[in-house]
């Protein structure tokens, strides 16, 4: 047997959710007169992104987004070990969304956390319930993400306005030996680049805004574009060519990547740099944005809704997120 390091597991089910309150560019550019659709688009590959109402919670997404990855897998929730929730903005902070979806979903009596690694976070949380699985802490998880970062996105900021979507996505691990197979996800990061993206308001530090309003923008999110570009652009082709030599392939050997949709412009020149032709790419930032962590597993979710993967195919999913975080690995489906 494969050791808990090496060791590929099952993803059984995959499933995504998105609200249906569509938010089109030309909305956005109401407060932004000076502006044009078609910058926007050039600029960053978004036409239109969903938001969630007032009503709509990140929690209620995630449970639609479980529910469809379990029926896909023939599961019932009673067969769920473990919940693995990728989030950087739950519900409420205590208890952890996890708990909160575990609820939702009738299975109160299972371990659930919370983890944060912003745009990585769902493979991250990938990586974390492959080794649950190879070590035997687990043997069926559901590792799930979701979303709804229009809550912190400052709609007078024309850096970041346009930029992000609200969605939730899931898996379904196991340790059987059939469906599509995951292999180890390396997982590192660039600390120093720690300003690049952040939220600085809403923490333990300065956990409300100031009566005066004074730092009411600190509580949006908060982008550093071209650092971001720069580096993002460099981590992404890392971790594609990372994981080619880690599993000892070339370039023509994959029939998918399934990225982070950070930025369309960032990703045709990832597809430059690793000699990977970009209809390779499975880009869905056009109708969805940047939901962070929720990009990657929505991304998969809907290539696999439109049947675009054929059995054995093999794809590398990555991400680069706020931290910096970088993840990438292999898929074979």
């Amino acid at each position: 047997m494969p050791s808990a390091s090496t060791g590929t597991v099952c993803i059984a089910g995959v499933g995504f959710a998105a609200p249906d309150n569509v938010r089109a560019n030309s909305e956005i550019l109401k407060a932004f007169p000076f502006r044009t659709e078609a910058e926007i688009v050039r600029l960053t590959g978004i036409r239109e992104r969903r938001h969630a109402t007032d009503d709509e919670s990140a929690t209620a997404l995630a449970a639609v987004a479980s529910r469809k990855a379990l029926e896909q897998a023939g599961m019932d929730v009673s067969q769920i070990d473990g919940i693995i929730m990728a989030t950087l903005l739950p519900d409420q902070p205590v208890p952890s969304m996890a708990s909160a979806l575990a609820k939702l979903l009738g299975k109160p009596r299972v371990f659930a956390f919370d983890l944060n690694a912003a745009c990585a976070g769902w493979l991250y949380a990938l990586e974390v319930g492959r080794a649950f699985i190879r070590s035997g802490t687990a043997k069926n998880l559901l590792v799930v993400t979701a979303e709804l970062l229009s809550r912190i996105t400052n709609p007078q900021d024309q850096n970041t306005a346009f930029l992000f979507g609200d969605g939730a996505g899931a898996a379904i691990l196991t340790g059987a030996d059939s469906g599509h197979r995951l292999h180890r996800i390396g997982i590192s990061g660039n600390a120093d680049q720690y300003d690049s993206i952040q939220r600085i308001g809403g923490g333990a530090r300065n956990p409300v805004p100031d009566p005066t309003g004074y730092d009411l923008d600190t509580f949006f999110l908060q982008m550093n574009g071209p650092a971001v570009f720069k580096h993002a652009t460099i981590a992404f082709s890392e971790q594609i060519n990372e994981t080619l030599a880690r599993e000892n392939l070339r370039p023509e050997d994959i029939a998918w990547i399934v990225p982070h949709q950070a930025n369309e412009r960032i990703l045709r020149a990832v597809s430059k740099r690793v000699g990977i032709p970009f209809d390779k790419f499975v880009v869905t930032i056009s109708q969805f944005g940047n939901t962070s962590a929720a990009s990657v597993s929505m991304a998969l979710g809907w290539a696999a809704d439109e049947g675009i993967f054929n059995k054995g195919d093999r794809i590398i999913v990555c991400s680069v997120g706020a931290g910096l975080t970088f993840a990438g690995g292999l898929l074979v489906w």
